[in-house]
């Protein structure tokens, strides 16, 4: 059993040596840490554990506390939700202070203690939570030296840091230690953007594969999820979740659950909830509770969506991309490609249901969650409970995996509102049922692209049209479903991310037109998931640029190459053909078995356009007979420029491709006209350890670049390499995902 949650423990650090260097900022009571109650191993409050430090993303003291030991913690607005954010950010600011990364304490995603660093999506931890961090520990450093400096009366230039000491370049006379520098000082600095960074031919801690600190606890069991949470007096809850989409309550007997000890029914409006002391009780009690649900037919069904999205009314349409004259050139061409492309509605699929602990006062409330934007989602339930915002505190503590939106948000308010209700702590943990049906759901998206080739067999005229729900990525929150249910106001919208980026081709071309048909609504509750919507449109941009290659009859990587400008997008591209030992040859179908056949794909993705180049290549086998697909072999080079800890980032781009191809081969969500269907492993499958590829991974390191997003980009070009590859082996070109065997079999079967 995992040790219980204390959070004393989690920021001994700011209170051991009677005292810590949390250098503060005269700020108004919005931008502070009020009082902090926190309890002791038995439980007990210690309510005058002040911790008074300022929250001003623009402050060195927002992001580092010295201690009198001359240890550091660093307060870091993005968490690590598994993608290796705590030695990282270690690393980088180790590095500019001059000490070792075990001297470092981080603290992540607490809203009373960490500067808002925005949400930890878009595969910003590193690129900008990290570089905050790592500018903040630069002006430190030179704060240190300049302090140093006056003490032993050099000049700041002969001095340097080195494990925590300013001491001089020369080795001549005796240096000061941090500890004594800010003992009982404050900086009271800004963060300075032009502070120096060390140099990286001098770099003794980034770039190395240092061990994150959090693996040996979760491979020995014993590692505190949110699960783990335990606070004195608090209620296991569960929610009864309607009989279908927007289903109101009739009726509820209460009676029904008389006989289970000490349960507790929680009402308000259509949110109906029962929690109890013990665990077990309340999920018995929630299965036996009588409750008589209206019908609905709210739904439109699964097997529609696709035709409702390219069908209107619709919202309002927008050009991204408008170069030359796209329209023209390609009404004036022959020999014009066309094709149509669907991606589903699908499920985070996290392995653990969501889970959540709130204790809510009249005054306070205190939530743990493994929330991906906890200062977000602050105002949302500050609004849900009637409290200002600086009165609501949300504490991350790690959940199970997500990337993106799953049902930790929805978990928390659940938990939040009940504890409200009930006056005690309440923790509510969902069931797999409640994840799969209920999480807020990565959006359906339809495209349809045309293009043509020039005299020169080059991309000589491109448009891409979309159809997707509009995202709204400016509101705080996607709706969460207590508030909803309880008939209580918050912000409307949906949040699904930049669904519209990579919808043009990264290559040179001429003209090129991409447009959205926005609607203003989804068939279920979206959210931004993994690489969200880059995945679908560079699938879509990547087949066709393969289809136009194998109309000019040219190799598709160097069909690529000869229309591609940017010397580093190519660079991905060569070594992943090196990697790959691609063979150069005009994409066919390739001889084999009558049953099985093989072939290879490529695809490249400059991600956002603007970010993390990835080229990857993808053997796989068609069993034609059963029309499974089995990936056999990845190779994948990665460019994100400064690579901070080699390790880490290729864990990340492993399992980036392993979740999408998961996510090509098996994973869309089935709803029929009141819910969603498929609830279970069984009829939601993912890729199982048997079906695992060979992967293997270029990481090309930029040191002197700044460093860019690892924890999405990967995924991107994964299912266009896929389906280029099944072309190459059976000659059929897959649109839609899933690429389920029913719909191999469909495709072979109309060739």
């Amino acid at each position: 059993m995992n040790a219980p949650f204390d959070l004393q423990m989690s920021r001994r650090q700011l209170l051991k040596a009677g005292g810590a260097l949390v250098v503060t900022l005269a700020l108004p009571l919005s931008a502070r840490a009020t009082e902090q109650v926190l309890r002791d191993k038995r439980g007990n409050a210690q309510p005058h554990a002040l911790l008074d430090k300022t929250l001003d993303v623009s402050a060195v003291d927002g992001f580092i506390a010295i201690h009198q030991d001359g240890t550091v913690t660093l307060f870091s607005g993005k968490v690590d939700l598994g993608q290796g954010l705590r030695i990282a950010i270690r690393q980088m600011a180790a590095e500019e202070l001059g000490i070792s990364v075990d001297k470092i304490e981080m603290i992540e995603g607490d809203t009373a203690l960490t500067p808002d660093q925005g949400p930890t999506a878009g595969s910003t931890g590193i690129m900008r939570g990290g570089v905050q961090i790592r500018q903040a520990a630069a002006t430190a450093r030179e704060a240190l030296i300049t302090m140093a400096a006056e003490r032993l009366q050099k000049q700041p230039s002969e001095l340097m840091v080195q494990d925590g000491v300013v001491r001089p370049k020369s080795g001549g006379g005796g240096g000061v230690s941090y500890a004594e520098l800010v003992g009982g000082k404050r900086f009271n600095l800004k963060l300075d953007a032009k502070a120096p960074l060390n140099n990286p031919t001098a770099y003794r801690v980034v770039g190395k594969p240092l061990l994150r600190p959090d693996v040996p606890a979760k491979v020995t069991g014993t590692h505190t999820y949110v699960h783990d949470v335990k606070l004195p007096g608090m209620l296991h809850g569960r929610v009864l979740r309607p009989a279908g989409e927007g289903a109101q309550i009739i009726s509820v007997d209460e009676s029904s659950v008389k006989k289970f000890p000490g349960v507790k029914i929680v009402r308000i409006g259509d949110f109906l909830a029962v929690a109890a002391p013990d665990e077990w009780d309340a999920i018995q009690a929630a299965a036996a509770l009588k409750v008589v649900w209206n019908d609905t037919g709210k739904l439109m069904g699964h097997d529609k969506v696709e035709q409702w999205l390219r069908s209107g009314p619709f919202d309002g349409e927008e050009t991204l991309v408008n170069k030359g004259n796209a329209a023209a050139a390609l009404q004036a061409a022959s020999g014009k490609l066309s094709a149509s492309y669907y991606w589903p509605a699908q499920t985070h699929g996290s392995i653990g249901p969501s889970c959540a602990v709130a204790d809510v006062g009249a005054k306070q409330a205190t939530i743990y969650t493994a929330s991906q934007g906890t200062h977000r989602y602050r105002p949302a339930y500050a609004q849900m409970l009637g409290l200002p915002n600086e009165a609501v505190r949300l504490v991350y503590v790690d959940g199970a995996g997500c990337y993106g939106m799953n049902g930790h948000d929805d978990a928390a308010a659940d938990a939040a509102l009940m504890s409200k209700a009930l006056g005690k702590p309440v923790r509510v943990q969902w069931s797999r049922q409640d994840e799969h049906g209920f999480d807020p759901k990565g959006p359906p998206q339809a495209l349809t692209l045309e293009a043509v080739l020039g005299p020169d067999n080059t991309i000589a005229a491109w448009r891409t049209e979309m159809w997707l729900p509009r995202a709204t990525a400016s509101l705080p929150t996607v709706p969460l479903l207590a508030p909803q249910t309880a008939g209580m106001p918050q912000p409307k919208g949906i949040s699904t991310g930049l669904i519209t980026q990579n919808g043009d081709p990264p290559y040179e071309v001429a003209n090129v037109s991409v447009g959205v048909h926005w609607h203003d609504s989804a068939p279920l509750r979206p959210a931004n998931i993994r690489a969200p919507g880059k995945i679908a449109n560079i699938f879509a941009v990547e087949c066709m640029t393969d289809e136009l290659a194998a109309k000019a009859g040219i190799d598709p990587l160097a069909f690529r190459l000869q229309s591609l400008k940017d010397a580093r997008g190519a660079e991905v591209i060569r070594r992943t053909a090196s990697l790959f030992g691609w063979e150069a040859r005009a994409a066919s179908a390739s001889a084999g078995s009558k049953t099985n056949q093989r072939g290879r794909g490529i695809a490249y993705s400059h991600y956002k356009h603007n970010e993390t180049y990835v080229a990857m290549a993808m053997e796989v086998e068609v069993n034609r007979a059963s029309g499974e697909i089995r990936v056999l072999r990845v190779a994948c080079a990665h460019d994100c420029g400064l690579i901070i800890n080699p390790d880490g980032l290729r864990a990340q781009v492993e399992g980036s491709i392993l979740q999408t191809i998961s996510r090509s081969l098996f994973e869309e969500i089935r709803f029929d006209t009141r819910r969603v269907q498929n609830v279970d492993w069984a009829s939601y499958p993912i890729l199982t350890f048997p079906a695992m590829p060979e992967v293997r991974i270029d990481l090309i390191d930029r040191p002197t670049m700044p460093p860019l997003g690892g924890g999405e980009a990967a995924a991107s070009p994964v299912t266009a390499a896929l389906a280029n590859a099944v072309w190459d082996a059976v000659g059929i070109r897959l649109r839609t995902v899933p690429f389920t065997p029913e719909r191999v079999k469909a495709a072979l079967a109309s060739v």
